[in-house]
């Protein structure tokens, strides 16, 4: 079976080719994160097992299998993603409480929402910049 052939580097303007799952060559691997993190474990070491499966379908249930993000201005949308409304990274629990149904689009956005969060102080500067 010949080899997989290499494919360009995911960095804009970048010359190099590379193999890796990633998509960035050697020097731009850096650039590479957040569900490419071999640290990050699998779905059952971060708590997602078969518990987690029958807790989601009775979520998406309980909610109708509709969106209930305050974004969607009363529309009516499917939703096939359970969410944590206070994120388990700020000591969420996986109550049914703290769980709700959402759309694709809308678990994006409140991902990245909470994800910039995260990223800026208490009171929007940066951690660490004093």
């Amino acid at each position: 079976m010949p080899p997989k052939s290499k494919r360009p580097c995911r960095s804009p303007m970048c010359p190099g080719k590379t193999q890796d799952s990633s998509g960035f060559c050697e020097v731009h691997r850096h650039l590479a994160s957040g569900w490419a993190k071999p640290d990050r474990g699998t779905a059952e070491q971060r708590g997602y097992d078969w518990a987690w499966r029958k807790k989601r379908a009775a979520v998406l249930k309980r909610d109708r299998y509709l969106c209930q993000c305050d974004d969607c201005k009363g529309r009516h949308l499917p939703a096939s993603e359970v969410d944590h409304i206070t994120p388990k990274s700020r000591g969420g629990t996986d109550d049914f409480c703290n769980l709700q149904s959402l759309n694709i689009d809308c678990h994006k956005a409140k991902t990245q929402r909470e994800a910039v969060e995260a990223r800026l102080g208490h009171f929007g500067e940066r951690v660490g910049k004093m």
